[in-house]
């Protein structure tokens, strides 16, 4: 067993003290029975099924009818609470950076068809692609700091639900730029510091992102999506060749295996004149992208200033 030195405990249980205050400074109304309700939920075992249930548990000293009327009557002061989690301290890489992540993650409420504001959110399947679903709830947008290491531990520094007419990009920019302004305002940012690494999933779109982000210390790193396609320059013959002889070689032979006799209002002396791009090149092929009268890209090159993509929206 490790335990932690004298002075770490400390120094913990003393960040943990402040945040306490300064959780209960962010209850202006029913203050006392939303604290003992976060305790309640905190020390449950498992998960809660019910609010009514934390009433037995011996952190919350009230009664159900308090209860509900703190949920119902209650009141949470967001922006106080994202600058109290903002002063905790962050972790941080290995190089120092704070790292930020971005992604949605649905409360589900497939029975509660009165709850306003569902949407029909993806959720995966256990057996492949083909079993996944759209079942109503409420998508968040959740900002986290990350950890060094291999680990699943994050700290939590901001959660939002996204309604039925938000832009994402939009509602996530602003998220995301309100939290690192929270951070900048904290002092866990400073000049000279490296900029922060803001890490966005497949769903994102990076390069939109970045645009939005405009003007932040920081870095955009977005996950492609495995079936993106990039607009490249257009190969020459040669490169073409190269890169897929086994399709100019069939397309080859099954020119040569044409007799110009059996070919209908075509000369054995002369044959129609045909474009090198229509005969030997497909029109598209998967994972390319290819304008009219252009072959194909090729895979693995780089994009071309003139691209959609490079492009700022």
């Amino acid at each position: 067993m490790s335990l932690l030195h004298h002075d770490g405990r400390d120094e913990a249980f003393d960040f943990t003290s402040h945040f306490r205050e300064d959780f209960y400074a962010c209850l202006p109304r029913r203050a006392d029975a939303l604290f003992e309700l976060c305790d309640a939920m905190l020390c449950k075992d498992g998960s809660v099924t019910s609010p009514v249930d934390l009433t037995l548990l011996a952190e919350h000293r009230r009664g159900h009818g308090a209860l509900y009327d703190a949920l119902n009557q209650g009141c949470i002061d967001a922006d106080r609470l994202r600058k109290a989690l903002a002063a905790l301290p962050q972790p941080k890489a290995a190089d120092g950076r704070l790292v930020l992540t971005v992604d949605v993650s649905p409360w589900l409420r497939p029975d509660a068809p009165t709850s306003p504001d569902r949407l029909l959110c993806h959720v995966y399947g256990r057996s492949g692609r083909s079993s996944d679903q759209f079942i109503p709830g409420w998508p968040y947008s959740f900002v986290t700091a990350l950890e060094t290491g291999r680990t699943s531990w994050c700290q939590l520094l901001d959660a939002i639900r996204l309604g039925p007419h938000d832009d994402v990009a939009e509602v996530t920019a602003r998220q995301v730029r309100r939290v690192v302004n929270d951070l900048i305002g904290q002092g866990q940012w400073e000049d000279g510091d490296p900029d922060i690494l803001v890490v966005f999933d497949a769903g994102y779109d990076a390069p939109r992102m970045a645009y939005l982000l405009t003007g932040l210390p920081i870095e955009v790193l977005g996950r492609m999506r495995s079936d993106r396609v990039m607009r490249r320059p257009t190969p020459t013959q040669l490169e073409y060749a190269l890169a897929y002889p086994q399709v100019v070689g069939r397309r080859s032979t099954a020119r040569s295996s044409a007799s110009p006799s059996r070919t209908r209002g075509a000369s054995p002396t002369r044959q129609p004149c045909r474009s090198p791009t229509a005969t030997a090149l497909p029109r598209r092929w998967p994972g390319t992208v290819s304008t009219p009268g252009s072959p194909p890209a090729l895979r693995g090159s780089t994009t071309t200033a003139n691209s959609p993509s490079s492009r700022a929206p």
